[in-house]
């Protein structure tokens, strides 16, 4: 019989996969690439075409040799990696490593690919095999090899210039510039105040509702930041002004003046993406595109339901809208089936991706059998896969039904001849899809549309309330895994796929921080940041890594030659590298002058963050903190130098207030502000300074010579001048914890010399015996040895005593 050896990327995949193909079949798994760039200069050999030096990584040795052992055995190769880019690179990989010709006959190579883990599918691949897509895999090769340059050539210009950085990626850092930039807009954000008339109003049967001044004289009154820039709205500026209203209004009779009502549509939004599935699950249920990749992954390669493993949606990396005939089929079935006629729509949907070169071959990301409902497989998956799960499930259905009806009112009424009000509000006449699922949203509106009574034009009505409502204005939100993955899908920056790695590069690198699914830009994350713009500019520009991914995509759809790209980014990276190199990169200068030498201050960065120094350094040394005081006073100590006899001033650096000469920079001399106590003990190492009692820079006490540095001895616990009795070391040591109580001991590492002076305290034991007598069942005598146990313990701690006292003797 003709054997056939599969190679899947992941052993979950392989075994799923192995039982939908039985007798004939061997499926094994690669685990991911095979073959990568080693992490070393020379890797890609510029000079010759590009040429990448790709080796088998260790971890894929013995997985390869396996994988080579069962080729021997198989008539037929099938590589049955992703659908994708880089799953297609993994393909071609695996036939280098094998050294496999895929036009030969020994073994036959064939290509297959899928889009979602169930029978039929992996069957209708098998019966429809192709070859390996060179375009995908130079696309691959040319990104690969693109952020391998940038990476390894850019870095270390990086590493030498700002202390403690470690990558500056091509995405990654476009991705940090957008918070780093968003957190400098919300720095410069000048809130302004403005207010809005509120009401209350009753008709003749005493029904309440709310409205809004709406517009004076014809005017539109701002109710709203945006309306506020405008010049076509009146803004009430001050709380003077709304009570000014106020009281001009309330005594004013008040009638409809006009109702609108109208029907609205509200349609479904796509099946998920990459993108639109990480923003989701990022605004729903809190996870990270990391976690939501990973969840996705398990969905995809199989999951026991009971029946057998089986793939429960369909391929998670894609950038499609789109979902096969048989699965609009079969949603409209289940939403028959489940909520009736009346919510399927007339034309099945279809939706058009807005994405850039779109690969619409793909299928959304959507359950494999929909006729699957999440409540199934709540014994089979865990919360968080259910979860997403769900959500995949409710998003496709939705996708399908019947548009949202709604019916929108709008009451307009005068007060008097010039104060227009206005009330909007909505009611949801028939659900459709909103029965089922509704998109999340970034930011929520200030508007709350609510119900309204039936009105009637030049009705009366009357004031229940009137008053001013304070308003200010919002700097714009930091960004959150979903807002910076929408945006930079928007600007086509990176591919979603990539998206989940690269924010957490960011995070791992300490460039930022996520706190509460919110980025926060750290200090290093800024000033990497503007290192990049005054030197790099070019290569952290929206448009310039956008233009990019469309060179990529175009290579891989066949219209671009990867080779003349890369050659296109080298020549003048390289020659951009090579100017930077030389170039001294200086910090921000301040508007200030240094309050010791009268020289340029500037805001630098160090290993601990951003500080004011002088320009004059290394003549001058005057620091402070970034938001110490300018020119803050000096206060003098009542201690002299014991130098120049000039008096000390009080200073505060790095690890904490210190004592400095007021004579800087003729004298230099300074000392901690808490000086060290001698204990007159000799030092037992040199036998000529004596041990002090010290405090580190964290505050910690230690006990070392005081002839450091020449003599270098240091103890942590305290020192006794009395001879070890054991050794006849010169000094022991005391030492207390919760533990052992305070021990008397030698300090010396080869000598066990130890006698306890305060034994530790023991907890009661009659505390424990209340909760054992309460329970009166018969598992409570089970755990009496275990109470006979602790008692044979005791026993032990005498032993001890008893050895301790025999030293001593």
């Amino acid at each position: 019989m003709t054997k056939s050896l599969v190679i899947v990327e992941s052993p979950a995949k392989a075994k799923t996969i192995e039982k939908f193909l039985g007798k004939g079949y061997q499926v094994l798994a690669s685990y991911g690439h095979v073959r990568d760039l080693p992490s070393k200069d020379g890797s890609v050999d510029v000079d010759n075409d590009f040429l990448p030096k790709y080796v088998v990584s260790s971890k894929s040795k013995k997985q390869l040799s396996l994988l080579k052992q069962a080729l021997k055995k198989a008539d037929n190769l099938v590589l049955a990696t992703d659908p994708d880019r880089e799953g297609e690179a993994i393909a071609w990989h695996l036939l280098e490593a094998l050294g496999v010709d895929e036009k030969g006959d020994s073994p036959r190579v064939s290509r297959v690919v899928f889009h979602e883990i169930t029978k039929d599918a992996v069957n209708e691949a098998m019966a429809n095999p192709r070859q390996i897509s060179t375009e995908m895999v130079d696309a691959q090769q040319a990104r690969r090899i693109l952020d391998y340059l940038v990476g390894f050539n850019l870095s270390p210009v990086l590493w030498r210039k700002i202390p403690g950085s470690r990558s500056a990626g091509r995405v990654q850092s476009v991705a940090l510039r957008l918070i780093c930039e968003r957190e400098t807009e919300i720095e410069a954000f000048n809130a302004k105040e403005y207010w809005t008339i509120e009401a209350t109003m009753a008709n003749a049967e005493k029904t309440i509702f709310a409205a809004r001044l709406h517009s004076i004289d014809g005017q539109k009154v701002a109710s709203n930041a945006k309306q506020l820039e405008t010049s076509t709205h009146q803004v009430i500026a001050d709380q003077k002004a709304a009570e000014q209203l106020v009281d001009e209004i309330k005594t004013l009779p008040v009638q409809v003046s006009a109702v609108s009502r109208t029907e609205k549509k509200r349609r479904p939004a796509a099946p998920f993406t990459t993108s639109t599935l990480q923003q989701e699950a990022n605004r729903k249920l809190g996870f990270s595109a990391r976690k939501t990749m990973s969840l996705a992954q398990r969905l995809y390669e199989g999951v026991d339901t009971g029946d057998g493993l089986v793939g429960l949606i369909t391929y998670m990396r894609t950038d499609s809208v789109t979902l096969s005939n048989v699965a609009i089929e079969e949603a409209r079935q289940v939403i028959e089936d489940r909520f009736g006629k009346e919510y399927i729509p007339a034309k099945p949907r279809t939706y058009k991706s807005k994405a850039k070169n779109a690969q619409e071959a793909h299928e959304a990301i959507r359950p494999s059998g929909l006729v699957r409902h999440p409540d199934a497989l709540k014994t089979f998956l865990d919360n968080d896969e259910l979860r997403l799960y769900k959500l995949i499930w409710e998003r496709t259905i939705a996708s399908q039904m019947a548009d949202a009806k709604l019916d929108a009112t709008t009451i307009d009424m005068l007060a008097g001849e010039k104060f227009q009000f206005r009330a909007s509000g909505q009611v949801v006449r028939f659900p459709g899809f909103m029965k089922v699922y509704i998109e999340g949203k970034d930011t929520e509106s200030e508007e709350v549309e609510g119900l309204l009574p039936s009105l009637e034009e030049k009705e009366a009505l009357t004031f229940d309330q009137l008053q001013g409502e304070e308003h200010t204005t919002q700097p714009p939100p930091r960004y959150t895994e979903a807002s910076l993955v929408k945006i930079l899908e928007e600007n086509g920056i990176g591919r979603p796929s990539t998206y989940a790695a690269t924010m957490n590069t960011l995070v791992e690198r300490k460039y930022v921080l996520l706190t509460k699914r919110t980025f926060f830009p750290q200090d290093l994350g800024r000033e990497v940041i503007r290192f990049l713009l005054q030197c790099f500019n070019k290569y952290v520009d929206y448009q310039f890594t956008a233009n990019m991914e469309d060179d990529l995509d175009a290579i891989s759809l066949g219209k671009g030659e990867w080779k003349s790209f890369l050659k296109d980014f080298w020549v003048p990276f390289k020659k951009e590298v090579e100017i930077v190199k030389e170039v001294r990169f200086v910090g921000e200068p301040l508007d200030e002058k240094c309050p010791e030498c009268q020289q340029q201050l500037t805001k630098k960065y160090g290993r601990n963050g951003y500080f004011i120094a002088c320009d004059g350094y290394p003549e001058c040394k005057y620091t402070r903190p970034v938001n110490g005081e300018r020119n803050q006073e000096t206060i003098l100590s009542d201690e002299k130098c014991e130098k120049c006899g000039a008096f000390m001033q009080f200073k505060e650096g790095r690890y904490g207030k210190y004592l400095a000469c007021s004579a800087y920079p003729e004298c230099k001399n300074n000392q901690p502000l808490i000086k060290p106590k001698s204990l007159d003990i000799d030092c037992p190492s040199c036998k000529e300074g004596e041990i002090m009692e010290k405090k580190s820079r964290y505050g910690k006490i230690f006990y070392s010579c005081n002839r450091y540095p020449k003599c270098k001895y240091a103890l942590w616990d305290q020192p006794f001048e009395e001879p070890c009795p054991k050794c006849a070391f010169p000094l022991t040591v005391e030492k207390t914890t919760k533990r052992n109580g305070t021990v008397r001991k030698c300090p010396q590492e080869e000598c066990d010399y130890s006698i306890t002076l305060i034994e530790p305290e023991q907890k009661p034991a009659a505390k424990k015996a209340p909760a054992k007598k309460a329970t009166a069942k018969k598992t409570t005598a089970k755990k009496a040895p275990a109470k006979k146990a602790s008692t044979k313990k005791a026993p032990v701690k005498k032993t001890t005593a008893k050895k301790t006292a025999q030293k001593e003797a």
